[in-house]
């Protein structure tokens, strides 16, 4: 790449207009996304001892998308207000290499992540065999899976250069048009990188809304409004709702211009269109830490009660020993004397274990009801408190 190409890759080719959006829009997403993930990675270091195997996904899910963070922001966003290209070929090539190995990453963290969770509630034989060794494992082979993609073009299969609007660097999309190795790795990419993953997670999160809703209509046949399993079922169907859109709605824009330049004619593409699509790339590395905070009860448990013990702190000094755990006292007495009244100790333990994760003070002074479900000619006994606490321990 000579000089002139330089000068011409280099220099923005979209309006100062929108190049200061971008810059803005860059700045804000980096400052949440090291917040956002900042809190997840704290708060999965205090809870690191009860860690399930499911949630290192999502712990490697926050790394990867604060390395996309502290990797691509810093560059985009003095180049995006500069309304050129600031650095060297050399970093054009590292940004868009960064972009690639983090954003493979992450897309396939969560392919991971739906697949995990499909097996656990979905097929609970095979899925409570899933131990940490197994998510280690996964978690190296997603790094290596996205490294293959990142590194590729450092080797001569497919190739980086200069977005087409000029501020930023990522794959070439023109040079599949005549080159034959090229043209192999975007097709690669967007089978293996894009349409599989897609498919993957619809499928997986599918499985688990038809499983849940079937256990859901099961034990509302049989038993009374107060003891149904409604939250654990719309906490999945949120949790599923809002994985699928951050997927698709981040990365298909780009998906769908980068097939554009690739398999039609580039020229016809307008650099506004990648730089709009980088926007909704860039801003998966909020999303997820946003989708997990709030829709995920042990995370955001845990998250509320070291907010109100750092709170206690600087208002009193030290935090209250009786506030160390909000459903420890009273709610854990009434739920024992409920118990034993009953002569029902399973139901106070899987009680207990529903609090651990999501509002087990209006469930807890329920008795606990029994609903015969009918399988063939063979009834089971199922306990709906047992029933929400395995959904919620598996999945949520």
């Amino acid at each position: 790449m000579g000089n002139a190409s330089d000068t011409t890759l280099f220099v923005s080719t979209i309006s100062k207009e929108l190049d200061f959006l971008m810059g803005t829009f860059y700045s804000i997403f980096c400052v949440l996304s090291l917040l956002g993930n900042g809190i997840l990675l704290l708060v999965a270091y205090r809870k690191r001892l009860s860690l399930k195997p499911a949630e290192f996904f999502i712990i490697n899910l926050s790394i990867s998308d604060l390395g996309m963070t502290l990797s691509l922001f810093p560059l985009a966003i003095p180049s995006a207000f500069a309304h050129k290209w600031l650095f060297d070929e050399i970093t054009c090539q590292f940004y868009a290499m960064c972009g690639v190995l983090f954003g493979l990453c992450s897309l396939t963290n969560l392919t991971a992540l739906s697949s995990i969770c499909c097996l656990k509630v979905c097929f609970s034989n095979y899925g409570n065999k899933f131990s940490s060794s197994h998510a280690c494992f996964l978690v190296v082979a997603v790094w290596c899976y996205a490294s293959v993609f990142a590194i590729g073009p450092l080797a001569h299969w497919g190739h980086y250069r200069a977005e087409p609007y000029g501020t930023a660097c990522c794959i070439d999309w023109n040079v599949p048009n005549y080159e034959l190795s090229a043209l192999s790795y975007i097709v690669c990419l967007f089978l293996f990188c894009y349409a599989l993953p897609c498919t993957v997670i619809f499928l997986s999160y599918t499985f688990i809304l038809l499983t849940v809703r079937g256990s859901h209509q099961a034990v509302q046949q049989h038993v009374s409004p107060q003891t149904k399993t409604t939250n654990a079922h719309a906490l999945i169907v949120k949790l599923s709702v809002a994985v699928c859109i951050g997927f698709l709605g981040a990365w298909s824009p780009y998906a769908i211009v980068a097939m554009w330049a690739a398999f039609g004619d580039a020229t016809l593409v307008p650099p506004a269109a990648f730089a709009l699509a980088a926007i909704f790339a860039k801003s998966s590395t909020i999303y997820n830490p946003m989708v997990y905070l709030l829709c995920k009860p042990n995370f955001r448990k845990c998250l509320c009660r070291d907010t109100s013990t750092f709170r206690n702190r600087i208002c009193r000094g030290s935090p209250r020993p009786e506030q160390k755990d909000p459903f420890g006292s009273t709610s854990q007495r009434n739920n024992k004397d409920m118990s034993v009244s009953n002569g029902q100790p399973e139901s106070h333990r899987a009680c207990l274990h529903c609090a651990e994760d999501e509002a087990h003070c209006h469930t807890g002074t329920t008795p606990q009801r029994t609903a015969r479900i009918l399988s063939g000619s063979t009834y089971s006994n199922v306990t709906v408190g047992h029933l929400s606490a395995k959904l919620q321990a598996d999945f949520l």
